[in-house]
C-alpha cells in the first residue's frame, strides 16, 4: 500500500507539471496559429513569400536545430533507447517553424508541434527530479499524450496515443496512469487558457446491416491505401530531396515555390493551412472528389520539402473529404463516412487504431465507436508498416 501511494503521489505531481507545461504551450501555439491563419487569409499576397519563409525555416534548423530536426521520431527513439535529454530548443524551434509555415501558406498540421513541445518540455524535468531511464520513458510518453490531448481537445485519445504510437501492436501498461493524468490535466489547462476546439457535427450513424458493415469495411480498405500512399510518398519525397539537394534550406524554398505557384494558379487557399472549414463542410454537404487529392498533393510537397508542422490535421482533411466522396458510392450518410475517414486515414498512417477509435467517440459520439473500430482496424491492417513515424517499431 505504501509503494502504491508513493507511486501515485510521484506521478500525480509529475503529470501535473507536464500538463501545466504542455497545456500552456499548446494554448499559446493555437492562439498564434489562429492569428497566423487570419493574417494569411486577409492578406493573400503573403503567399508569394512562402519560398523565402521555407528558406528561413530550413536555415534556422540547419544552424540551430540539427539535434532536434528528427522531431517526433527523436522523442520515440529516446523512449525506446534513453540516452540524452531532449534539448529544450526543440519547443521554440518547432513552434516558430510551424507558425511561419502556416502564416505564409504551407499545407501542414499542428499535432507534431504540440507533441514535440510536450515531449521536450516534459523531458526537462528529468534532471530536476533525477529520474532514471524507465521513469524518463514514462515522462516522455506523458509529454506526448499531454501535447496531443491539449491541441485536439481529446484527452482519452491523447492518453492512448502516447502509449500506442511507440510500438505498433503493443502497449506499455505501466504508462497508463502517467499518460492519462497528463492528458486530462493538459486538456483542462488549455481550456482554462480559453482554447476553443472545433465541433464536428457528424449527424447520426447508419443502423447496423450487412450492407453497412461491408461498405464500412470497403471504405476502411480505401482509407488504409490512402494512408499507405501518404506515408510512403512523404518519406520518398523527403529522401529524394536530401539525395539531390545537399543544402537543406533550398529544399523548402523549392517546395514553397511549387506550393505558391499552385495556389495562385488555382486561385484558392482551400488546400493550404489546416483546412478546418473544409473539414467541417465535409460533414454537411457533398464536396468535389478532387478535394482530398489536392490536399494530399499540397501536403506532400509541403512536408516532403521540409516545412514544419504535423501530418495529422492534413490526414483528417484527406480522410474526411475522401469519406465524403465515397458516401454516395457506398450509400451511406455523408457525415458518417466523413467521420470515419477523419479517424481511419490517421489510424492507418500513424498505426494507432485504438487511439483513433477513441477519438471518434470523443469527437462524434459513442454511437460511432463500433463503426470507427471497424474502419480504423481495417485501415491499420491495409496500410502496413512503416507509417508516418519511421522510429515507430512493430511488435
Amino acid at each position: 500500500m505504501k509503494t502504491l501511494l508513493t507511486y501515485s503521489l510521484k506521478w500525480s505531481l509529475l503529470a501535473a507539471l507536464v500538463a501545466a507545461l504542455a497545456g500552456s504551450a499548446s494554448a499559446f501555439f493555437l492562439f498564434a496559429l489562429d492569428a497566423a491563419t487570419a493574417a494569411r487569409e486577409s492578406q493573400a499576397w503573403i503567399i508569394c513569400l512562402l519560398p523565402l519563409a521555407g528558406f528561413a525555416v530550413g536555415w534556422i534548423y540547419l544552424h540551430l536545430g540539427r539535434s532536434v530536426e528528427a522531431g517526433n521520431n527523436l522523442l520515440i527513439d529516446e523512449i525506446h533507447d534513453p540516452r540524452n535529454v531532449v534539448p529544450l530548443r526543440m519547443a521554440p524551434l518547432v513552434l516558430g517553424g510551424t507558425v511561419i509555415s502556416h502564416l505564409f501558406g504551407a499545407s501542414v498540421g499542428r499535432e507534431g508541434t504540440a507533441v514535440q513541445m510536450g515531449g521536450s518540455l516534459a523531458d526537462q524535468l528529468t534532471h530536476m527530479f533525477r529520474l532514471h531511464a524507465e521513469d524518463r520513458r514514462l515522462l516522455l510518453m506523458a509529454g506526448i499524450s499531454a501535447g496531443f490531448a491539449s491541441v485536439f481537445g481529446t484527452p482519452l485519445a491523447g492518453a492512448v496515443f502516447g502509449i500506442e504510437v511507440l510500438v505498433a501492436g503493443r502497449l506499455r501498461y505501466q504508462a497508463i496512469f502517467p499518460c492519462m493524468a497528463a492528458a486530462f490535466l493538459a486538456d483542462r489547462v488549455g481550456l482554462m487558457w480559453g482554447v476553443h476546439h472545433t465541433h464536428y457535427a457528424a449527424g447520426a450513424a447508419a443502423p447496423f446491416s450487412l450492407w453497412a458493415i461491408a461498405a464500412v469495411a470497403a471504405a476502411g480498405i480505401a482509407f488504409g491505401l490512402m494512408a499507405r500512399l501518404f506515408a510512403a510518398s512523404v518519406h520518398a519525397l523527403s529522401a529524394f530531396g536530401k539525395r539531390h539537394i545537399a543544402y537543406a534550406p533550398l529544399r523548402p524554398l523549392i517546395g514553397g515555390v511549387v506550393v505558391a505557384l499552385a495556389v495562385w494558379s488555382i486561385g484558392t487557399q482551400r488546400y493550404i493551412g489546416l483546412g478546418i472549414p473544409v473539414i467541417v463542410e465535409a460533414f454537411q454537404q457533398p464536396l468535389a472528389p478532387s478535394d482530398f487529392i489536392a490536399k494530399y498533393a499540397f501536403t506532400l510537397v509541403s512536408l516532403g520539402s521540409g516545412f514544419k508542422g504535423g501530418e495529422v490535421t492534413p490526414l483528417f482533411y484527406i480522410g474526411a473529404t475522401m469519406g465524403n466522396a465515397l458516401a454516395p458510392l457506398l450509400h451511406l450518410p455523408f457525415g458518417m463516412l466523413a467521420a470515419l475517414g477523419f479517424v481511419a486515414v490517421f489510424a492507418g498512417a500513424a498505426n494507432t487504431p485504438l487511439a483513433s477509435t477513441i477519438m471518434a467517440m470523443e469527437l462524434f459520439g459513442p454511437a460511432f465507436g463500433p463503426w470507427a473500430a471497424l474502419a480504423c482496424v481495417v485501415a491499420f491492417l491495409v496500410s502496413g508498416h512503416p507509417g508516418i513515424y519511421t522510429a515507430q517499431r512493430r511488435a
